[in-house]
């Protein structure tokens, strides 16, 4: 444990037997297992003094903590002449270029930092990771994110085909890359797909969806992400079908936990709705049964958070979680609407092809996965989705998907450009008013 507080946990994760107490998974299974929500921010600075100093504040938070180097956007998108020119010239850049740095700089980065007690995570946000997952293995890291889809469609114009076929390689580069008994581990990026406005049946089944993948290619230790949308309840629903449909589909021996995000997307512009904002994420991931939390910070709408005030976050919702009540099970159905359409999802799309990438890849040309509001060529587009008034995100058009459109309201209405802007700020309106929020 990283810090002094005591952070419930309503359910421990499910460490397989392959699970070594060094390892990424390892970590949040024994913090689960007293009882302990992991806290983790999203911190990276291309300055490796700036960078360590990052990671040595949020170790030292009062919480149960994991690091983060978060890697910069040319290194992401594989410009390495221009992280290079950048670093040359003392440039600051968005995040830590692992893949320029040398392999010395950033073991001395980490050295008296990342210990058994304190596992660090590369994010990064890369379709082609190759040069990402070479450098990390080789600073002693071993927990990384993203997927063939999560880390595609909402982010670029890198052909799915080409994605798929990237990760199938970076998985298996991994898996050989890390030694034992360290146990490489990948958190699918899936339950974030677009931030917001995504029902959360598609977050869940894509989620669950990825981590099948990294299994088929020699990753034995994966997270299970879901993003915080727009009603507590039906993210409640959402995080709880995660968790039974891994235990239904991944192999019993594979390490696995979920991991929550505060919400990803408009966050409220005052302070005070911000922070009660990153509170209900705590709440949730408590009363739900995640492991694990990414925490936002009350800056986000304003400008990159500092360093204290990634702390201050991690602070806010170690002490949240803490206070929460521990049931012994999380109330609430594990099944529900959530469930029903994600298992669809699933199955629809493993009919297609016994591999999962071919699955994903036939899914997407078809229809059967088609993310709202998302550009990329290789998604159908013709799904779409709206919050009702109850406050819980539906969807009105599915296209060619395995699910049922509801309609909106007493008569059904396309989504207008001032409805979709109107239904993006609807969280950051609802947290900056007044009154407690869930």
């Amino acid at each position: 444990m990283s810090g002094g507080a005591t952070l419930l946990a309503p359910a421990a994760a499910s460490p397989g037997p392959g699970a070594p107490a060094t390892s990424f998974g390892g970590f949040v299974a024994r913090a689960a297992a007293r009882g302990q929500l992991v806290v983790q921010p999203r911190m990276g600075f291309s300055d490796p003094r700036r960078m360590r100093a990052g990671l040595e504040r949020t170790k030292r938070a009062v919480a149960t903590t994991v690091g983060t180097l978060t890697i910069d956007s040319y290194t992401r998108v594989g410009d390495q002449d221009a992280a290079r020119a950048a670093v040359a010239e003392g440039t600051p850049l968005n995040g830590y270029p692992i893949a320029t740095h040398s392999t010395g700089l950033t073991r001395s980065l980490l050295d008296g930092v990342l210990d058994p007690a304190f596992p660090v995570q590369v994010r990064h946000g890369s379709s082609r990771p190759e040069a990402i997952i070479r450098a990390l293995a080789a600073a002693g890291l071993d927990a990384t994110e993203g997927g063939p889809v999560s880390y595609c469609l909402p982010y670029g114009r890198t052909p799915l085909a080409e994605s798929v076929e990237n990760w199938a390689r970076c998985c298996e580069l991994l898996a050989a890359l890390v030694p034992a008994p360290r146990l490489p581990h990948l958190e699918s990026f899936g339950g974030c797909m677009l931030g917001q406005l995504c029902p959360p049946g598609l977050l869940v089944a894509l989620s669950l969806l990825e981590g099948m993948f990294f299994v088929r290619h020699g990753i034995r230790s994966v997270s299970l992400s879901y993003a915080q949308q727009t009603d507590p309840a039906q993210d409640a629903e959402a995080v709880r079908a995660l968790r039974r449909l891994a235990a239904e589909f991944l192999p019993a021996d594979v390490d696995r936990h979920v991991v929550l995000y505060t919400y990803m997307g408009v966050f409220p512009r005052t302070a005070r709705g911000a922070t009660r904002l990153v509170e209900a994420s705590a709440r949730l991931a408590v009363r739900a049964g995640a492991q694990r939390l990414i925490v936002k910070t009350a800056a986000e709408a304003h400008r990159i958070p500092t360093v204290l005030e990634n702390v201050r976050a991690l602070e806010t919702a170690a002490a949240t979680a803490a206070l929460c009540a521990h049931p012994a099970d999380p109330p609430g159905p594990a099944g529900g609407e959530v469930y029903r359409e994600a298992r669809a999802f699933v199955e629809a799309v493993l009919e297609l092809a016994d591999d999962p990438g071919r699955a994903l890849r036939a899914a997407f040309a078809r229809g059967v996965l088609d993310v709202p509001y998302c550009l990329h060529p290789d998604n159908a587009g013709r799904s779409r989705s709206f919050v009702d008034e109850s406050g819980r995100l539906r969807w009105s058009e599915v296209g060619g998907m395995p699910v049922a459109a509801r309609p909106q309201g007493p008569a059904r209405r396309a989504l207008t450009s001032d409805g979709l802007l109107a239904a993006l700020g609807s969280v950051a309106r609802r947290y900056d008013g007044p009154g407690p929020r869930t």
